[in-house]
This record gives C-alpha cells, sequence and structure tokens, in this order.
C-alpha cells in the first residue's frame, strides 16, 4: 500500500512539472503587464518578468506560482495599498524592486502581503520606502531571505516595520538588509523559527523587536545605532548566539531588552557601545555564557524579579559600569568573568583571582537613584566609596560576587 501511494506521488510530481510553463512579461511582449501574466498562469507556472515599471496595486495571488523579476523589473504600487498579496501555499516572488506602497493610519499596507499561506518564499527582492516592507500574516513554512527593505522614515506614527510577522511558524528569515523604518523585524506569536544574519541599523526604534514568540533562534545577526536596540518580551525558550549589539545610543537606549523572559541562553554576543548592554527586568533561568561587554554605559542593568541566571565566561571590558543591580536580594550567580576593573591578584598563577570580585559599585547604585550625579564619574570622591562599598557591602547585595574572576580575558 505504501508502495502504491509513493508511486502516485511521484507520478503526479512529475506530470505536474512537466505542465509547468514560463510567461514572460514586458512591454512590447505579447502579455505586457503583471496582472494577465498572473490571470494565464496556472499552478506552478513561472511567470518572468522582463526590466521596467510596471503598475501593480492590490495583485491577488490565488494559485502556487512563481514570480521573478529580472535585474531592472519594479513593480509600481502608485502609493494605493499593497503591491502584492499572497492568498496561495507556495508562492515564490523573486529578484523584483517595490516601489510607492500605499500608506494609511489605519491599514497596515505593505509591498508584500501574505495571510494563511504555506511554504512561500520572498527572496532577493528590493523594498524602498514602504509603509511595512513584507507583512505576514498566520503564514507558516516561509523563507524571507537576501532582500534590502529600506525607508526614510523619521516617526514612529507613520512608519511601518520592515518585515513584521503575526500568528507565524516556522519561518527562515536570513540575510535581510533592514534600515531606515520603525522596527527591523518585528515578530509577535511567533515560534519555531530561525532569525539569522541579518543586519538592521539606523531605525526609529527597535532593530528586533519581538513579543509571545517562543522557541525561537536569533544568530549572527548585526543590529547597529537603532533607536532602542532590541526588545525581546513575554516570551521563552529563546536562543541568541553571536548577533551584535553595538552603538545603540540614546536616554532611553539599550543593545537589549529581556522583559519577562524565561529559559533563554544568550551566548557568544558582542555588546559594545550601547548606553545599556542588556537591561534585564522580570527575566529567569536565562544563561549569558561567552559575551563581550565593551565599551557600554551600563553592560549589564538588572531590575526586579530575576531569578536563577547565570553569568559565566563573559568579559566586561572598559564599560563605565559593569553591573547595576536595583534590590538587596540576589538568586543570580556569576562565576568566572573576566571584568577590567578587577585589581585583584593570582599568587598560584591558576589564571583566577585570588580575590573575589564584587561587581557593582556604589557610585552605580547612586545613579540609579539620583542620575545628575553622574557628573561626578571620575572624581576621588567616588573611588572612595566604591572602595568602602567593595569592603563592606551595604547598599548591594551581600552575595553578589564573582568568587573565580578570570585574570584574562577570554
Amino acid at each position: 500500500m505504501i508502495k502504491r501511494v509513493f508511486l502516485i506521488y511521484i507520478i503526479s510530481f512529475l506530470t505536474y512539472g512537466a505542465s509547468a510553463f514560463t510567461t514572460e512579461v514586458c512591454h512590447t511582449c505579447e502579455v505586457n503587464n503583471l496582472a494577465d501574466a498572473i490571470r494565464l498562469s496556472h499552478r506552478g507556472d513561472t511567470v518572468l518578468v522582463k526590466p521596467g515599471i510596471y503598475e501593480c496595486s492590490d495583485q491577488e495571488l490565488r494559485k502556487p506560482i512563481t514570480l521573478i523579476g529580472e535585474k531592472g523589473a519594479i513593480l509600481d504600487g502608485q502609493m494605493t495599498g499593497y503591491i502584492l498579496k499572497i492568498l496561495s501555499d507556495s508562492v515564490t516572488i523573486r529578484g523584483f524592486k517595490f516601489i510607492n506602497s500605499g500608506k494609511s493610519y489605519t491599514k497596515d499596507y505593505a509591498a508584500i502581503y501574505s495571510y494563511r499561506v504555506r511554504h512561500f518564499n520572498i527572496i532577493g527582492n528590493e523594498i524602498e520606502n514602504p509603509f511595512f516592507g513584507a507583512l505576514l500574516e498566520k503564514s507558516h513554512d516561509g523563507v524571507i531571505k537576501d532582500n534590502l527593505i529600506f525607508g526614510e522614515s523619521k516617526q514612529e506614527d507613520d512608519s511601518g516595520n520592515g518585515i513584521h510577522a503575526w500568528h507565524c511558524s516556522n519561518l527562515l528569515i536570513s540575510n535581510n538588509t533592514l534600515h531606515g523604518l520603525r522596527d527591523g523585524i518585528y515578530l509577535e506569536f511567533v515560534t519555531e523559527s530561525e532569525i539569522s544574519n541579518n543586519l538592521s541599523h539606523d531605525n526609529i526604534r527597535y532593530g528586533l523587536h519581538f513579543m509571545f514568540s517562543n522557541n525561537d533562534k536569533y544568530l549572527s545577526n548585526t543590529f547597529q545605532d537603532n533607536g532602542a536596540g532590541v526588545a525581546v518580551m513575554f516570551s521563552k525558550f529563546i536562543v541568541m548566539k553571536e548577533n551584535k549589539f553595538i552603538e545603540n545610543w540614546g536616554t532611553a537606549s539599550y543593545g537589549l531588552l529581556l522583559k519577562e523572559i524565561n529559559d533563554a541562553e544568550v551566548e557568544n554576543n558582542t555588546f559594545r557601545e550601547n548606553t545599556i548592554g542588556v537591561f534585564v527586568e522580570g527575566s529567569n533561568r536565562v544563561n549569558y555564557v561567552d559575551n563581550r561587554f565593551e565599551s557600554n554605559g551600563w553592560a549589564v542593568k538588572v531590575s526586579g524579579g530575576c531569578y536563577e541566571n547565570y553569568f559565566m565566561r563573559n568579559n566586561f571590558i572598559s564599560n563605565s559600569f559593569d553591573l547595576a543591580y536595583n534590590g538587596k536580594l540576589n538568586d543570580n550567580k556569576f562565576e568566572g568573568n573576566f571584568w577590567s576593573t578587577y585589581s585583584g591578584y593570582d599568587l598560584d598563577k591558576n589564571g583566577i583571582g585570588d580575590v573575589p570580585y564584587r561587581p557593582v559599585k556604589l557610585f552605580s547604585y547612586v545613579v540609579n537613584k539620583t542620575p545628575e550625579a553622574i557628573i561626578l564619574l571620575r572624581s576621588l570622591f567616588v573611588d572612595i566609596i566604591n572602595f568602602s562599598e567593595q569592603v563592606s557591602p551595604v547598599f548591594t547585595p551581600d552575595n553578589l560576587v564573582d568568587p573565580q574572576p578570570s585574570m584574562k580575558p577570554f
């Protein structure tokens, strides 16, 4: 029985592939617009669009077809609404430039929109100054890669996101470049997905923003010079590895915000020149391993409700403050990290400091309470009060200590 079913599948596949047809679209071709080409195509067909500007607004794709744009193929939405709407499984859109998608304060217009579909591909496109670039709703098993999405947004209320996914799963969002948008990438209720090798920079709000999205991986992305960095909220079972959080500066900015996050791995990331490297609030059982915190205002800020977090083999180098801690109780573990401000000794030459290190400075506590005190950062008075707190902790948790600080960076 299994062999028979498999044979029927193979015959159907071969017949389906053999019947596929390619329709060419150009201004001098028999088919000179995209709407006619899509209407004339059948399941599994390919539409090949030659260079030129083609008017295209609210074009619906209701059958599994492939749209390929040759270099210079431009789809012009004429500022009226969506440009392409994917409403069928197994649709591929590749190689187009999208311009003039609609903008609205009441509708989420996008250059590419998908709804309730599976096995779709959005690859190698350029989307210029959209409201939303690619808007995905209740769509699954999709690939969004090698796209350039950019805008000229100046404020949040009249701009959208580059890649926006809602109630989706099994997405691969990879090798995209996103800038000049509200959020580069925004995910809500997105599960079992991978976001990797993207460059998200100079966006108004977040380079990446996701909420209520579990079991996802974020690998080898760069988030640079965004309004508030990256925000991770109300999610669990998250893996964030080998990402770069760079130059996210501002009065309310950070490289990475973790709010209500549980059971996550934050490994091998670089946090450099951010106002706050990592801001943690209400997050538990998060492992921070082999990260590099360099030249940040605060490397790590821990707010209330954070328990059973583990910091190990991280490099804390040249930060104004390595750690800020809000509270008298500590249930988190710091062990075997390198602290560039550590002044202890290693008599047995085993690479581990013989004197435990207290990473929370009293002046950090003072600045949290009175931000204006930051002007005293380099004064002798600050050195004195920090030393007194190290000797006899009063304002910081007594057990907040790295008992085995590394003498050399990892």
